[in-house]
């Protein structure tokens, strides 16, 4: 079966249920995603998704971390709060037999989280003892100084996980307050499958669900790539350069023409050996083990970036060999063969995409996320087979904002 959706009524509140039913293995998995709601909402308050969802994994106010997760371990029930840029997930899974009991500890879990200081302080030192191992983690530099590049004055310009100094000054309140602003019924998408029926679900649900609050929905918020071509050098001692890049790229995630996007981004970048970028920096030239870039489409933002490591003394080479390959790539399009290559791995690689119950729930829910109909990627795959070399060069050559390119270098 695939993936189906439904909705359940909470304090007059609909809430879309995403749901597919597999009987192959004794298996329940329930996501509870709240949207608009990860670290976009960290505003000034960089980390503080972070610490939230850290927080809501030290188990509730009366058991504390420690003998809640024995309960979890003893059913073996997986419970698990995260966040992405734009939503925020609590996730649980366990066999059929034990479904209940877990639904039990996660509804005591959103009644009563662990709010305590000396939780908050515990999560804090570990968090900061992570950022401090990270400082000589040069992707991880000449990433985030990527982003502050592109995305300068919104929250993508920080870390998901916050900088030392930010997580100081978060609050148990400010942590409350993100959760009792985040965790409401207006927000809210179930995504749920395994061995069990709808109805059981359902009626499994409702006492969850009614110890939610109805509340303001959360917002999404636009953010566009910068296109002021800025290069960042960043010294540090190293062997390597670590090589960032990124531009803008206009679109949104429900345009009819992003499954061109998909084929144009898998040659330029994403596709590894015969990629343009791969190609042209490694194979041909021996600048690096790897390049890579791809197109990035988002509820929030849409982008291109990429990446690579060099030697200190080619970085320049290279990134101007990258600033060639894009300029190119947008002036002259693609070839017959890589289209046909791009093709022929898109529409043939499908069913490996399809193989697990997540992976169907996973684009199902991306697909209602996105307003998008659920057999979306079906017809986008029949408008790549049809895709034709002019169609997809005018569609590259429409889109001149890639060649606006910032980078991040960390180099010697």
């Amino acid at each position: 079966m695939g993936a189906q959706i439904e909705h359940i009524k909470i304090n007059n509140t609909n809430i879309p249920i995403i749901f597919e039913e597999q009987h192959s293995l004794p298996t329940f998995n329930l996501q509870l995603v709240f949207k608009n709601s990860g670290y976009i909402k960290d505003k000034d308050k960089s980390g503080l998704s972070t610490l939230s969802a850290r927080v809501l994994n030290e188990g509730t106010l009366e058991d504390g971390s420690v003998k809640f997760a024995q309960k979890l371990e003893k059913l073996a029930i997986s419970l698990n709060a995260s966040h992405g840029f734009e939503t925020f997930v609590i996730e649980l899974s366990s066999i059929k037999d034990v479904y209940k009991n877990g639904l039990q500890l996660l509804n005591e879990l959103l009644k009563s989280p662990n709010y305590k200081g000396e939780t908050l302080n515990k999560i804090k030192t570990i968090l900061t003892g992570s950022l401090k191992r990270k400082e000589n983690d040069f992707d991880y530099v000449s990433r985030n100084e990527l982003n502050k590049i592109l995305f300068k004055g919104s929250a993508l310009e920080n870390p998901s996980n916050g900088t030392i100094d930010s997580i100081s000054k978060i609050t148990l309140d400010d942590v409350k307050e993100f959760v009792n602003s985040t965790l409401v019924l207006e927000n809210l998408i179930v995504v749920v499958g395994g061995d069990i029926t709808l109805d059981e679900v359902k009626k499994g649900l409702e006492p969850l669900l009614s110890s939610l609050k109805n509340a303001e929905e959360s917002k999404i918020i636009n953010v566009n790539a910068s296109d002021k071509k800025i290069v960042k050098e960043i010294i540090k001692e190293t062997e390597q350069a670590y090589i960032y890049f990124g531009s803008p790229f206009n679109t949104k995630v429900n345009d009819k023409n992003n499954y061109i996007a998909k084929v144009a981004s898998f040659v330029l970048g994403g596709s590894g050996f015969g990629s343009r970028l791969m190609e042209e920096i490694r194979v041909k030239r021996g600048l690096a083990y790897s390049a890579y870039g791809q197109i990035s489409i988002n509820k929030s933002h849409s982008y291109f970036s990429g990446y690579l490591q060099t030697k200190n003394e080619t970085a320049n080479e290279a990134k101007d060999l990258v600033i060639k390959i894009v300029n190119n790539f947008v002036k002259n399009g693609i070839t017959i063969d890589e289209l046909n290559a791009a093709k022929n791995f898109l529409t043939g690689s499908e069913p490996l995409r399809v193989e697990t119950l997540s992976q169907r729930l996973n684009r199902a829910f991306t697909n209602y996320y996105r307003g998008l109909e659920q057999n979306h990627t079906n017809k986008e795959l029949e408008k790549i087979e049809k895709l034709t070399l002019q169609e997809i060069n005018d569609y590259i050559k429409s889109h001149v904002e890639i060649k606006n390119l910032s980078f991040s270098i960390v180099r010697k």
